[in-house]
């Protein structure tokens, strides 16, 4: 995991192919392209996933659940990796990789689609050989549970954790608050941790606030997901009449 140089990507829940360009444009690192809080239809993602890919941007899908349904369809399309919510358990985060990657790693099953070239890349072997194996994996770590459970979560092969701030300061019974005392220790456990197992530590940094990306980084997050969508258009659209 790189040391110094923070990766900034953003958020996606709004299933327009033109808003998903601009920001594609834009030169984030990566875009979280959102199916838990959304309505956001599987074809809907796909068609995301194309247009992310067009402009050479990483996609990552949150699924909608620790369930595994999903995974293969939206790897089958192209994305570049999962992001997992509400990971409390090794089980749980234990069936997520398993789903993502193909044997002898996982349990994932072999598909021709958008990935495999329709085809095309499974007769070079190219997808199986390599890009499968470069999927890349993040759990969210979101509750009081998942604290207690860190050292058995981070010794899955992943690729790193999203703080979820919403979720886990409403664990502690104070939602939105993540001043408190309680959300602070929890935050720096959790960032800690992911030191100690050399893996990147995210953060959701939801409200458009430039200043908030050098704050997190000071604090040890290496991964920042800068608002999304819906609120960077709220902002600007309101900020006229402020």
């Amino acid at each position: 995991m790189p040391k110094q140089k923070i990766s900034i990507g953003t958020w996606i829940t709004i299933p327009n192919e033109q808003i998903t360009e601009i920001i594609a444009k834009s030169p984030y690192d990566w875009i979280v392209i959102d199916l838990e809080h959304s309505t956001m239809s599987l074809d809907q993602a796909e068609n995301l996933i194309r247009i992310i890919d067009a402009n050479k941007k990483k996609s990552y899908v949150r699924i909608t659940s620790d369930s595994t349904d999903q995974i293969k369809r939206m790897l089958d399309a192209g994305a570049s990796g999962i992001i997992a919510p509400m990971i409390e358990t090794f089980q749980q985060g234990k069936a997520i990789i398993d789903a993502c990657f193909y044997p002898p790693r996982g349990k994932r099953s072999m598909g021709l689609y958008r990935a495999q070239g329709f085809g095309e890349k499974i007769v070079k072997n190219k997808y199986i050989k390599t890009q499968s194996k470069k999927i890349e994996v993040f759990f969210q770590i979101e509750s009081k549970i998942a604290l207690d459970n860190l050292d058995e979560i981070f010794s899955l092969p992943i690729n790193g954790c999203f703080i979820g701030p919403y979720d886990l300061s409403l664990s502690f019974g104070d939602p939105g608050n993540f001043n408190s005392r309680e959300f602070k220790k929890a935050e720096k456990k959790v960032i800690d941790y992911t030191k100690k197992y050399k893996i990147y530590c995210g953060f959701h940094q939801v409200e458009p606030e430039p200043k908030s990306i050098d704050a997190l980084s000071k604090k040890g997050f290496s991964m920042i997901a800068y608002s999304v969508d819906f609120r960077m258009l709220d902002v600007m659209a309101r900020s006229p009449f402020k």
